[in-house]
């Protein structure tokens, strides 16, 4: 199993002049003459805006010359090729850290913060920093059977890892990499040594005999909870529930696009696939929702912290590599696996750290976490969103580079 160097390539003449006349011709939608807001989805003129820019002020190879400025390879794992980015430090008691990302984000999600962790920042932790693109997202090969889910990435994720040499490790994951995370840190402790996220999931403190036994205070103020309400329980947004199921519209209305994603993805994806403003502005909605913004929220596209440039080359590496289909298909298999369903209530044994910055589209109180996980580092930063490592990278680098330090402190790495 050969791992080769590969360059992040140029958007071919013919792909590029297909793009420019696509955007150049976009026919928008109707809308209502009442401004309405976010409420519908991405409105045209937070959209209009960042299609000009894409077509007229947008370079790639600007974008291109900074990603490849980091190594990147490509290793075949169960037939796929994958993509990563291997940033070795050259610092003494490094830490090989796996970054893991989600939807709708790529690799590039954690560009800020790849030297930061690399050499060290200020004296602090360093890392040997491995980031890959998922399979189906980005310059990986999307899988090509049903059935690949979080599972499978798990296993293919711990395989890399592996492949380069790390036979033991820490795993960082947002988003999707949240929960291919914690089912690598469930069930690979031999591996996977310790395990951070921004997104934990875990099921409440229900009345079993186990919980009843060995959290009795726990698991009343939890039914406490459903007759008095969340907030006067636990505090003002101290959990902020998806809805009561996987895609439950009727009460949580940010869960639409799980419901087509994980029912529906084929369909979805020629839109998403043939249209670049459609593309653009699928992907807007949730950048604009779950990001932090300090101030005036409802007339921003995007938060101060994550430019118009980086928001479209995640766009642009989606477009490049056609990877927003397969992408999506993670939806899909998720809702029907039934291993990741039990992942969910499982234990987390091995030492996590959760940082849960202030616009995080969902979270759950500290005491349902510490009944499934075995936490060592838990912070609230006061500003990020769901891209943290984008939105405020000195935040991030700082939380990894402190939980890295707690780890070696306590000799677990």
């Amino acid at each position: 199993m050969s791992i080769e160097p590969f360059e992040i390539p140029s958007i071919p003449t013919e792909r590029l002049a297909l793009l420019k006349e696509k955007l150049k011709n976009a026919e928008y939608p109707n809308e209502l003459e009442k401004d309405v807001g976010w409420t519908y989805g991405a409105p045209r003129w937070a959209v209009e805006p960042l299609v000009n820019t894409w077509l007229h002020d947008y370079d790639w190879e600007k974008s291109r010359a900074e990603i490849n400025r980091w190594h990147h390879y490509k290793v075949t794992i169960q037939g796929l090729r994958i993509h990563f980015i291997h940033e070795p430090s050259n610092n003494p008691g490094s830490i090989p850290l796996l970054l893991i990302n989600g939807w709708p984000s790529n690799f590039y999600e954690y560009h800020k913060i790849i030297e930061p962790l690399r050499d060290g920042k200020n004296g602090a932790q360093a890392f040997h920093v491995v980031i890959p693109s998922l399979p189906g997202y980005g310059f990986s090969d999307p899988p090509k059977v049903p059935g690949h889910g979080a599972v499978k990435n798990g296993e293919i994720m711990n395989e890399l890892m592996t492949t380069i040499g790390y036979n033991e490790y820490v795993i960082h994951g947002s988003d999707w990499g949240s929960m291919i995370g914690k089912w690598m840190a469930i069930n690979l402790p031999s591996h996977c040594k310790a395990y951070h996220t921004v997104m934990p999931v875990c099921i409440p403190p229900l009345p079993t005999p186990k919980n009843l036994f060995s959290h009795p205070l726990t698991v009343l103020k939890f039914l406490a909870s459903i007759a008095l309400g969340f907030d006067k329980v636990y505090g003002e947004g101290q959990v902020i529930l998806m809805g009561r199921s996987f895609a439950d519209v009727e009460n949580d209305r940010e869960a639409g696009y799980r419901a087509i994603q994980g029912t529906r993805p084929y369909t979805l994806a020629y839109g998403l696939t043939d249209s670049p403003v459609g593309l653009l502005s699928w992907m807007l909605e949730k950048f604009h929702n779950w990001t932090y913004h300090s101030d005036n929220k409802d007339s921003q596209a995007l938060p101060e912290t994550v430019t118009a440039n980086e928001f479209l080359t995640q766009v642009t590496i989606y477009w490049l590599t056609n990877s927003m289909a397969p992408s999506t298909r993670l939806y899909y298999e998720a809702f029907n696996d039934k291993i990741m369903a039990q992942a969910v209530a499982d234990q987390v044994k091995i030492p996590t750290g959760v940082s849960y910055y202030k616009g995080e589209i969902t979270k759950l109180a500290k005491e349902w976490l510490d009944t499934t996980m075995n936490i060592i580092y838990f912070t609230e930063p006061s500003a990020g969103g769901h891209f943290p490592a984008l939105e405020v990278s000195d935040l991030f680098v700082d939380d990894i580079q402190r939980f890295g330090k707690l780890l070696k402190t306590k000799e677990i790495v």
